[in-house]
């Protein structure tokens, strides 16, 4: 069987460094057998904030990215918290938010971005409910932030 971090090698993924808080707040909290993991921005590989708007210069393609990015984040803070990847049964929840104009109203297919990548990496237990919200604004100016929470062993 194929481990979580084989699937990562063979998609070509490196989890980054799991991000530390900008405010006063954990970044993850285990209650029995869930983790909840707090709103991971998009940052790209070299740690540089995702910033604009969907429907205002910041594109399908891009926005999408930056859903992928806070996904490995997401994974990174589990990792911190559980110590090894192959502890999680099953992603229950993601929330997604994307900053974009009033106008935009493609937030499922930014947070497409995160949700396939999931599931890329953990198979049938990256499967998850979700909801994908357009909000005017998001912290540092980030394009996207997605939180989670799943069921582990």
């Amino acid at each position: 069987m194929t481990t979580v971090d084989q699937r990562l090698s063979e998609l070509g993924l490196k989890l980054p460094e799991a991000p530390q808080p900008v405010a006063n707040y954990v970044p993850f909290l285990i209650s029995g057998d869930q983790l909840f993991i707090s709103g991971q921005v998009a940052k790209d590989a070299t740690g540089r904030v995702l910033t604009g708007k969907l429907g205002a210069g910041v594109s399908i393609e891009d926005g999408q990215e930056a859903a992928r990015q806070s996904a490995l984040s997401l994974l990174a803070q589990a990792k911190a918290a559980l110590g090894d990847l192959e502890r999680v049964v099953q992603v229950l929840r993601l929330t997604g938010f994307v900053a974009s104009t009033p106008e935009f109203v493609d937030h499922p297919k930014i947070i497409n971005g995160a949700s396939d990548l999931l599931v890329a990496v953990l198979g049938d237990a990256g499967r998850h409910t979700r909801s994908a919200v357009g909000v005017s604004s998001l912290p540092l100016g980030t394009c996207v932030e997605i939180d989670a929470i799943l069921k582990i062993r």
